[in-house]
This record gives structure tokens, C-alpha cells and sequence, in this order.
């Protein structure tokens, strides 16, 4: 008899605001298909892992792998060790994973060696910079899957170009819109008094811009970081500046003696926030400064102007139709940008195709069409 489970697999927090939409819409329709959920456990902050799943009322995981943290190889391969014995143990018709983590092609590689048919979800994106360690990943996730989900319709184009049959891949929208759209009206304020730095009243009466940083291209240069934090200390004498600090970022600022530049009232560092603070950050933000591909996307929906600290990204439609503009690392382009944003407003954009909140409806329906 054909299984009815669908292994679903997740691996950082951006995983989980794209899972959480699909596993709803999963239960929403019933049988034939039942979700497992394989959390891999490569995000490993416990309390910001249960936060996550709280908040976006995704269920505990059927199986957590606890794998932790790594160098690439150490992550991939001990995901693929504790994956396969799930995959022996629950016989999945298909694995499901979704973006571009290592979980996702250590999984994905797991599922084609034993011929069960992989599912991704965000497929076709590309930055074409293969020093992106996730770029690698998106790539070989991509060729391997039998159906692909895109998020915007320039991504069949990159698919096409790589071989890869148009028989195969589905547009469909973008799941993190789904959960954002369903998330707004709980979106909360942070606590500013946990800020380490900042003055809650300047940023009440100015506005603020929100910073996030955590690539490494960005965080592990110690010349780029530099130039990054002292841009952002200039900014801040125009526009106060609220910072939640990814923890890894924070040892390399603090490795690299930068924490005296942040002794202002201008600049609020704040630990760690959930995704409804976060969601709540951004939507009063005057500005987002940031090399998060998932924030390029949310600021989009949002219509916050947003200037992204890279030299690409695997998000163009956020640029083309969006809020978004690409400036680098360069101190200069980046103050010019924001102070451009602060006197005209910024880009006004417009909400990309099938950014609607039923990216995930319309995943299910396929997934019904195909297998059952």
C-alpha cells in the first residue's frame, strides 16, 4: 500500500517561517497526506528554536536529529547520518525541504539515494556567487528534486538554464509571505530597556533604521566589519539605529574591539529577538539595512525601504518589483542610499505576483495532483 506521509524537514529559523504555512495548509485539507516533521536541529538555540515554534503554531517536531552546530561538512554529514534511520523508519511517498541550508541538501541527498522523490520548496534562486555556501547548496537541491516550487517566475529561467525541465517546476509564490501576512497583526514591539546601548526616546521621536548582519563574507573580514560598524555609527548620527545581534556576530565585534562603537545613545544593540518582534521591527522601520535574503523579501511585502549590504542576491525581484536596493559594503554608497531614503521616502515597489498569503494552498493542491 502507497505511504501517505510526507517528511518535512526543517533546519534554521528561516526554515521554520516557511514550513509553518505548509503544514497548516497540510492539515487543513487531511487525508491523503500526512505531514512528518523532522526538525535537524542545526539551528541549536534551544529557547529560540521553541520560541519559533510557538509563535508560528508550528507542532513539535515528530523527530529532533540534534545535530548542532559545525563546519559545513561536520553539519552535513551527521544530518545525513541521523536522517537516513527516520527515512527507514516512517517510509515517506516524498521529503519535502524547503530555502537553502546545509539541512536541505543533506536531507534532499539522503531521500534520492533511496529513490524517494524530493520536494523543494523555494527552488530556482540564485545569486550566481559560488563562494555562498548556500548558493552550492540551492544548486544541488535543485538538480535532485522531482518537483520544484518557485517563488517568483524569473527563477524557471535559472532552472531552464541548468537543464532542469519545466515539466518539474511549479511557480507558485512565496511561503514567507504566507506567514508574515497571517503573523502582522501579532506583531510586537521589543523591550528597548534590554537594549545594551540606545535611547528609547530619541528612537520614539526620529524613527530608527533596523540593522542585521550575520553573513560571514560580512562578519568573519575583519576589514569589512569594521568598515560595516563605523558606517553604521555615521548613519546613526542622522537616524537612531536599532541592532539585534546575532550571537556569532557579536563575538566577532567583540573580537575585532568594536564594541566602543557602539557607546552611544544612537545605536540600541538588543540580544536576539523572536520573529513577532522582529515582524514588529521591521514594519515601523524607516529603514532596513541588512544581508538577510529572507528580510530583502518581508521588507518588500512590507513597503519598507531596504538597502542590502551585499554585492548580489538570490532575490532580484525584490529589487526589480520591491523595496530593495543592493549597495555592497561600500561606506560610501551605503550612507548615500540611506540618506537618499531618508530625504525621498525611498523606492515605493510593488507586491510581487502570487505574494498573497496562498503560496502554501497552492503547493498542497499540486502535491495532490502529482502523487495521489
Amino acid at each position: 500500500m502507497k505511504s501517505n506521509v510526507l517528511v518535512c524537514v526543517v533546519g534554521a529559523r528561516p526554515n521554520f517561517m516557511k514550513m509553518a504555512p505548509i503544514i497548516k495548509a497540510l492539515k487543513a485539507v487531511g487525508q491523503p497526506i500526512v505531514p512528518y516533521l523532522v526538525h535537524t536541529g542545526q539551528h541549536y538555540d534551544q529557547a529560540m528554536k521553541d520560541t519559533f515554534f510557538q509563535q508560528l503554531g508550528i507542532p513539535e517536531p515528530d523527530r529532533d536529529l540534534g545535530v548542532g552546530s559545525g563546519s559545513h561538512a561536520v553539519q552535513t554529514a551527521n544530518t545525513m547520518l541521523r536522517f537516513e534511520p527516520v527515512l527507514d523508519e516512517v517510509s515517506p511517498f516524498a521529503v519535502l525541504v524547503v530555502g537553502d541550508v546545509n539541512s536541505t541538501i543533506a536531507c534532499g541527498l539522503v531521500a534520492v539515494k533511496k529513490s524517494i522523490p524530493l520536494i523543494h520548496v523555494e527552488a530556482g534562486l540564485r545569486s550566481f556567487d559560488r563562494d555562498m555556501p548556500e548558493e552550492i547548496n540551492r544548486i544541488l537541491t535543485d538538480q535532485i528534486s522531482d518537483l520544484l516550487f518557485t517563488t517568483e517566475r524569473g527563477a524557471l529561467h535559472n532552472l531552464e538554464r541548468e537543464g532542469i525541465d519545466e515539466g518539474r517546476v511549479c511557480f507558485v509564490g512565496n511561503v514567507m509571505i504566507d506567514t508574515l501576512l497571517a503573523n502582522c497583526q501579532q506583531a510586537v514591539t521589543p523591550d528597548l530597556t534590554l537594549a545594551t546601548y540606545g535611547s528609547s526616546l530619541a528612537i520614539k521621536e526620529e524613527g530608527y533604521a533596523l540593522l542585521t548582519l550575520h553573513r560571514p563574507s560580512n562578519v568573519d573580514d575583519p576589514d569589512t566589519l569594521v568598515r560595516l560598524i563605523k558606517t553604521v555609527g555615521e548613519i546613526s548620527k542622522r537616524l537612531p539605529v536599532i541592532f539585534p545581534v546575532h550571537p556569532r556576530t557579536q563575538q566577532k565585534i567583540a573580537h575585532a574591539g568594536l564594541l566602543n562603537e557602539f557607546s552611544t545613545e544612537r545605536v540600541s544593540l538588543l540580544p536576539p529577538v523572536s520573529y513577532l518582534e522582529m515582524l514588529g521591527l521591521m514594519r515601523a522601520a524607516r529603514v532596513v539595512l541588512t544581508d538577510s535574503g529572507g528580510l530583502q523579501e518581508e521588507t518588500t511585502a512590507l513597503g519598507v525601504p531596504c538597502v542590502t549590504l551585499r554585492e548580489n542576491t538570490e532575490r532580484p525581484i525584490t529589487v526589480t518589483d520591491g523595496t530593495n536596493t543592493i549597495v555592497g559594503t561600500d561606506a560610501e554608497k551605503i550612507k548615500a542610499c540611506v540618506h537618499e531614503i531618508l530625504d525621498s521616502g525611498g523606492k515605493r515597489g510593488r507586491i510581487p505576483e502570487y505574494w498573497d498569503g496562498n503560496a502554501a494552498t497552492r503547493i498542497v493542491e499540486r502535491l495532490l495532483q502529482r502523487y495521489f
